[in-house]
């Protein structure tokens, strides 16, 4: 099977949705069909093919949208996640992070537009004025204003005037309705509206079933309009990247698009000026405003070999960034392309309710019929009277809100989790994570930052800033993470250093050299023990920092041990806040973690969570199924690559990264900026996210019921009616957009 992918222009409510992917599983060799409604985007899987996308295609140009494929860096990158199997059965126990199929289609031209009364679901781009949705919409409402003027100038025409001004608006909504019955969706909202309206005028409300259908346009501009905001929230990080980059070529610079841009370029970025580029620093060091792409706060210094991501902005010096990843695979579009990916899978929430409708609305025109017909054939009932009855309640019955109401709630989410650097992938891991009761932690660049630092500067015969001096100068030059550590530490304490000549390595044991007429060594206790001796005080010292889970370097002058430096993986600063925060939720805590005992038992104290510590891959992801086995909800937290088991025995494995190709297309969520806290976030991310589909289903269901029985009763009509469903799809579209501001 092969995936392609397609840009679907014009569709933006849930029935157009429905209505494309009965049409798309009808053409010969398609297998599956995705659609995106927040992302306008669908996603088919298929029989191998050249002219099958083709056939997609025009299938899509016949109901009246259009559709083109997307170019190969933007087709999907499958991966086989809890909503793609076993949600449904709750069966969560295994997901499969290891399976990629990158397949790609060839680009076919953009179908044509279609012209305003065939439909009005044209392309949304441009101000939604401009649309050939808002023009009929206009078309349809002067009509009915004309209507009302000669009608009262001409009351004996007024039938024949009115149903004029109807047929504006109705004949692009009867062929919608025809052409989608065609391709099997019989009950579309469009099919009631018009069996409505051609009912009112049967039984002589021409007035009413016009302002019916200028009311029914109204509506649909309004879904549109909200569509196109959500939709907007995550396509909007696309302007953050520049489109002009200064490319070095030779001695000089000049200005080259950015999209042009190759991996293996040199550009130089000035200060105040966005990064065009994920890239790495090969010069310069300066404060990176990452708050665009990662939703960090505080600008972070960075300086030669860090790593940067297209948008983010350079602050105050001049860097030369060699270019890692073309623009159509930087972070920015990588982001984008996996949120408009994850928005096309659904929830189990969101599948419900889809089969739920499926029988729900023949439910309502059945309904609606019996209304109609039985009261005037059982009890002698008004026949025009129950008609429109009949007729109100199959406009009260149609199901837009209620179909809507969850995809709109987790595309926002989803929406408002990526500008936050939280990538989830789809609505089940979205859904599934206000559920988590276990959250288990790797050690090393998840709670800790990922590096040594020096913590402590010990004087035994010489005071602590010789002794951070002399060892600085012994490891000047070396790029082994102690002694970057040891420098780091130096620089930040203001202190000059000079490399020590004569340096070299003793392997297994530290590094000895000359420097200002002394011979230094540098080395473990064990090795400055055979070099110079310890006394029971230095030991004792030396212990202590052991005990704290702390690596010891002793340094001796000339034969005589002067002091100690000790270096440990210090917990990220968000760490405790974050993991009182999992506490107060509820969530109980667990590092699952290879390093030693005595150093996870330190650090596990720093921080205040349970630790199991020397475990190999295969035992963290037996502690994650012995958890599951006792009813837990388990989510894992690691890098992506070493725990690679436990990611994929756990509920949801949740990647750390700094925007690494794992990080961001490996396990079920992903966070892009390296906080803890992001972990609680995600989690009340969820919780807020079925709160309001909560309340959306609420407000569609309630207004139904409002309606119906005021219309059973005679108190409201047809145009209430549609008031009812256009204005709760309306409503619960706007609630569910209050989940960007998240």
């Amino acid at each position: 099977m092969e995936q392609t992918r397609f840009r679907v222009e014009g569709m933006d409510c849930a029935s157009c949705a429905a209505k494309i992917d009965k049409a798309v599983r009808r053409v010969s060799g398609v297998e599956d069909v995705s659609v995106s409604v927040a992302a306008s985007t669908m996603t088919v899987r298929h029989n191998p093919s050249h002219d099958l996308p083709l056939s997609v295609q025009q299938q899509v140009k016949q109901l009246g949208y259009s559709a083109s494929v997307l170019s190969a860096t933007e087709q999907p990158h499958t991966h086989t996640h809890v909503e793609a199997s076993s949600c449904c059965t709750g069966d969560h126990d295994h997901h499969d992070h290891a399976e990629h199929r990158h397949e790609h289609a060839a680009d076919h031209a953009h179908g044509a537009q279609i012209d305003l009364h065939s439909h009005n679901h044209a392309a949304t781009t441009g101000p939604w004025w401009a649309s050939s949705k808002a023009k009929l919409t206009f078309y349809s409402l002067a009509a009915l204003a004309l209507a009302y003027g000669i009608g009262h100038i001409l009351p004996a025409y007024q039938g024949w005037i009115f149903t004029a001004a109807l047929l504006v608006g109705l004949i692009p909504i009867a062929r919608r309705a025809f052409m989608a019955a065609r391709f099997g969706t019989i009950f579309s909202i469009e099919m009631l509206m018009t069996i409505a309206a051609v009912g009112a005028v049967v039984i002589g409300a021409q007035e009413e079933a016009a302002t019916v259908v200028v009311l029914f346009l109204i509506g649909e501009l309004l879904e549109g309009m909200a569509a196109t905001k959500a939709r907007a929230s995550i396509q909007s990080l696309a302007s953050l990247v520049p489109k002009i980059a200064l490319l070095e070529d030779g001695a000089s610079t000049r200005e080259i698009p950015a999209d042009a841009l190759a991996v293996g370029n040199v550009i130089m970025v000035r200060p105040g000026d966005r990064i065009p580029a994920d890239g790495i620093i090969l010069s310069g060091e300066s404060a990176i405003d990452e708050a665009p792409v990662t939703g960090e706060s505080t600008p972070v210094r960075k300086g030669p070999d860090a790593t940067v991501f297209a948008g983010t902005v350079n602050a105050d010096s001049v860097l030369r960034i060699r270019v890692t990843a073309a623009a159509t695979d930087n972070t920015i579009a990588r982001i984008i392309r996996l949120v408009e990916e994850a928005q096309e899978s659904k929830a189990p929430t969101e599948r419900f309710i889809d089969r739920f409708s499926t029988y729900y609305t023949p439910g309502v025109v059945l309904i609606a019929a019996l209304v109609a017909v039985a009261p005037p054939l059982l009890a002698g009932g008004d026949w025009a009277e129950w008609i429109y009855k009949g007729l109100a309640i199959l406009l009260i019955g149609c199901p837009c809100a209620l179909v809507i109401s969850t995809p709109a709630a987790i595309a926002a989410s989803l929406s408002a989790g990526a500008r936050r650097g939280l990538l989830l992938k789809g609505g089940a891991v979205l859904e599934r994570l206000g559920k988590i009761n276990t959250v288990c932690f790797d050690k090393t660049g998840t709670l800790t930052e990922g590096k040594p630092v020096v913590t402590d500067v010990v004087a035994f015969s010489t005071d602590t800033a010789k002794v951070l001096r002399l060892s600085a100068a012994l490891e000047a030059g070396s790029n082994h993470p102690l002694a970057k550590a040891i420098l780091d530490k130096a620089a930040r304490e203001g202190l000059s250093v000079s490399q020590a000549s004569e340096a070299k390595a003793v392997g297994g044991k530290g590094v000895l050299g000359t420097f200002e007429g002394m011979s230094l060594f540098l080395g473990s206790p064990n090795a400055a023990e055979e070099q110079a001796g310890l006394d029971d005080g230095q030991r004792s010292t030396i212990s202590r920092l052991h005990a704290d889970g702390k690596t010891v370097s002793v340094l001796v002058i000339d034969g005589v041990v002067a002091g100690a430096l000790a270096m440990r993986d210090e917990p990220r600063e968000d760490a405790i806040a974050a993991l009182r925060t999992l506490q107060n939720m509820g969530v109980e805590t667990l590092m699952l973690t290879g390093d030693n005992n005595q150093t996870a038992k330190a650090i596990g104290a720093d921080l205040g969570i349970d630790v199991r510590a020397e475990l190999l891959p295969q035992d963290k992801q037996h502690i994650v199924a012995q958890l599951q086995g006792r009813g837990r909800i388990v989510a894992k937290v690691g890098d992506g690559i070493n725990d690679a088991p436990a990611l994929a025995a756990a509920d949801i494995g949740i990647a750390m990264g700094g925007g690494t190709d794992v990080a961001l297309e490996t396990a079920d969520a992903a966070i892009l900026h390296g906080r803890v806290s992001d972990v609680p976030e995600m989690i009340l991310l969820s919780k807020r996210t079925m709160r309001n589909i909560g309340q959306n289903i609420t407000v569609a269901l309630g207004l139904k019921a409002v309606f119906l029985v005021t219309t059973l009763l005679g108190i409201t009509g047809l145009w209430p009616a549609i008031m009812a469903d256009t204005g709760a799809t309306v409503l619960v579209t706007l609630n569910a957009l209050r989940l960007l501001r998240a």
